[in-house]
């Protein structure tokens, strides 16, 4: 399939723009009429004998409980050597699902370089998902062009609203001229497969934008310490579960900082990290295994995890292989054991919005 050019897109926008912004507003999309087609759903023949999956949502997608996340390894500066083994072997692995943005890896956008290298060759084995961080249609329509051609394809499977915090950040993206209206216009085009939210900040934000428009996906923050701080479990959890959603899980280890064996970096280090938005003063409190299946024991589809390393992954593959649910008792357990460190475990919930 030829990918649309910009040019193409702009004489779409001149007829297809009054459209998205007529189903925003309420409205129905008329019919049209397209010479583009999507692909079949991507398969990965390795999948189903190597861990348990899950509907994606009403999507149709059967995903892996385990896919893996575009930071880490996968957001560092000229780490081809490191990040493109992690890609392969995940697909080797049997992860049917990869998550990045066009934000990973600063403005050289890393992650999408390094998963676009493997999609050269290994397309219709992953489900690709990205992001744009833009709030209005034309600079998210710059971005899902990018994303286009560092990650060697025609299309991606989930275009999603990168970090939905804010009541503004939801205003913004369904005003006029808004976000949501590049990605409805990405849909229709059959570039851009299904439509996405995600955030960590606020719930109330997401279910605000959940509740103005059916997206097919949420990718939200869900971890031990999530009931402590601003849950995202009491309230949003509920309410996607009833959309029939698919759910994607992050942060799940918290950047490492609830693992035991994890222990807080110096407080210079800290202070000019992202992570520094919550000063971590404690070492972490338990496995990955338990980190893993108090998520996934949770109504989501998959959970995303970056990894520094082949280690790193082949063990997640090995846990989400052998996964079992826990009971309500060993959830509450941890739970508490998550207290302590709520706070840098939920660090995310604790930047300064007002720098952007």
């Amino acid at each position: 399939m030829k990918r649309p050019t910009s040019a193409d897109r702009r004489n779409f926008l001149k007829t297809g723009g009054a459209a998205a912004a007529g189903l925003l507003a309420g409205g129905v999309l008329p019919a049209r009429a397209s010479a583009a087609t999507l692909p079949a759903l991507p398969v990965n023949a390795k999948t189903q004998g190597a861990m348990p999956t899950r509907n994606l949502g009403k999507t149709g997608y059967k995903v892996g409980i385990f896919s893996l996340g575009g930071q880490a390894a996968l957001e560092k500066a000229n780490h081809f050597d490191v990040a493109v083994p992690i890609i392969e072997r995940a697909l080797d692995l049997g992860v049917n699902y990869i998550d990045t943005s066009s934000i990973y890896g600063g403005p050289e956008r890393w992650s999408e370089q390094y998963v676009g290298q493997v999609m050269k060759t290994r397309r219709q084995e992953a489900f690709l998902a990205t992001k744009t961080k833009e709030r209005t249609r034309e600079g998210s329509m710059r971005m899902i062009d990018e994303s286009l051609k560092l990650l060697n394809t025609d299309h991606v499977d989930l275009w999603q609203l990168h970090d939905v915090g804010l009541p503004e950040d939801v205003d913004a993206i369904f005003a006029k001229g808004g976000a949501m209206e590049a990605l409805i216009e990405m849909h229709e085009q059959k570039v851009v497969r299904y439509l996405g939210v995600t955030g960590h900040y606020r719930p109330e934000a997401l279910m605000d934008a959940v509740n103005r428009y059916p997206f097919d996906t949420i990718l939200m923050a869900m971890n031990a310490a999530d009931a402590h701080i601003h849950s995202f479990t009491d309230q949003l959890l509920p309410l996607v579960v009833e959309k029939q959603m698919g759910i994607i899980g992050m942060k799940v280890p918290a950047r490492g900082r609830l693992l035991t064996g994890w222990t807080p970096p110096p407080l210079e280090q800290q202070q000019h990290s992202w992570e520094g938005s919550a000063i971590a003063t404690s070492t972490g409190v338990m496995k990955m295994r338990d980190a893993m299946r108090f998520t996934l024991t949770h109504p989501v589809s998959t959970v995303i995890i970056g990894c520094d390393n082949l280690a790193q992954l082949e063990e997640n593959v090995r846990i989400a292989r052998e996964f079992t649910p826990l009971s309500q008792t060993q959830m509450t357990a941890l739970n508490e054991l998550a207290a302590p460190v709520a706070k840098q475990s939920l660090f995310f919930r604790f930047t300064d919005r007002s720098k952007g």
